[in-house]
């Protein structure tokens, strides 16, 4: 009986082995972003841009002539959540009101993260 108990815990350890040897696949994801509230001329782009280029998310954000600022973040899922839980608190001197984020599909055309100027759309 112990024997059989200890054979199946041998057993479930050597699952628990094979499964952390598989490879991991992640799951790439873009997201489209709108943040409301005290963010401009509070050094959000350029925190923004810090975060992302850290956690090595690609895309770009502006400012939006509504004082809005918008950005598009592209890369690993669980990267784009935190830049995103990063643009719900924003840099010391913002204060975000509303972030709407929208899920599109990822595309992968972005080859860096920049700052966009100007309201050109």
């Amino acid at each position: 009986m112990e024997r059989d108990r200890l054979k199946r815990k041998l057993i479930n350890l050597n699952r628990v082995i094979f499964l952390e040897n598989l490879p991991v696949t992640t799951m790439k994801v873009r997201a489209h972003v709108f943040v409301t509230g005290r963010v401009q001329g509070v050094f959000f782009r350029s925190q923004t841009e810090h975060e992302a280029e850290r956690r090595g998310v690609k895309g770009w954000i502006r400012n939006l002539p509504d004082s809005r600022v918008e950005a598009v973040f592209e890369g690993e899922k669980e990267s784009v959540d935190r830049l995103i839980e990063f643009c719900k608190r924003g840099p010391p001197g913002a204060r975000v009101a509303k972030i709407d984020v929208f899920w599109e599909s990822y595309v992968g055309d972005l080859e860096e993260f920049k700052i966009k100027y100007g309201y050109r759309f």
